[in-house]
């Protein structure tokens, strides 16, 4: 299999608390047609993806406050943040974006690392993807959350510089910090060709939970 057969796009709790309304603008100190321009290219990652036959795997979040832990509770309590994304809620819906029938849905209750959500791991070693093309919500909070963890899996990264911006960091200080910290290759939505490098990078190296992977790594 060649390296883009190997890949899925990842989006990233790309919904209405982080996207738009009062929550989001009152969250995102950047400009928000900044904003916007990330959730529109997504939309159109989405759209590439599905036409090249690369998988899309969506991840959301809910942060009820039944499902925070005490320090996630101490944490918004210290700063009067209030729970986003409430289950059922409109603030919890889908931006600009929407599943398929057929396609993945991972739901990260209070927490950010996808990896942390039952069946996410499983489902990229059924599906033999050996690299994480990141596009959402934010740069340097969850999508850099469950990038670092699937370095530390030995998943190659991919992220979509024009599909995700920073919520307390300056995109190109995140975006220089997954570069250097785990190897992420960056390009844009609109070139799904350069999604992952050419030849030989992932075909040298076993994909992550096959028996040669783990034989390597004991």
């Amino acid at each position: 299999m060649t390296a883009a057969e190997t890949a899925a796009l990842v989006v990233v709790d790309v919904q209405n608390d982080f996207c738009a309304g009062p929550t989001a603008l009152a969250r995102y100190s950047g400009d928000p047609a900044a904003l916007d321009a990330v959730t529109t290219n997504t939309a159109r990652a989405v759209e590439h993806a599905r036409a090249h036959g690369i998988e899309v795997i969506f991840v959301r979040f809910v942060g009820d406050a039944e499902h925070q832990g005490p320090s996630w509770r101490r944490r918004d309590r210290l700063l009067g943040k209030r729970p986003k994304c409430r289950e059922g809620s409109w603030g919890a819906e889908f931006h600009k974006v929407s599943p398929m029938p057929g396609e993945q849905v991972f739901t990260k209750r209070a927490c950010f690392d996808a990896f942390l959500t039952a069946g996410f791991e499983q489902h990229l070693a059924r599906r033999g993807i050996a690299r994480l093309v990141f596009a959402g919500l934010y740069a340097d909070v969850c999508v850099d959350s469950t990038a670092r963890t699937a370095f530390q899996k030995g998943f190659h990264i991919t992220v979509l510089t024009d599909c995700t911006t920073g919520l307390h960091l300056r995109d190109a200080d995140i975006l220089r910090f997954m570069t250097v910290l785990y190897g992420a290759h960056t390009t844009t939505h609109d070139h799904p060709g350069t999604w992952a490098p050419p030849a030989g990078e992932e075909d040298a190296c076993p994909m992550p939970g096959t028996p040669a992977s783990k034989a390597a790594s004991a």
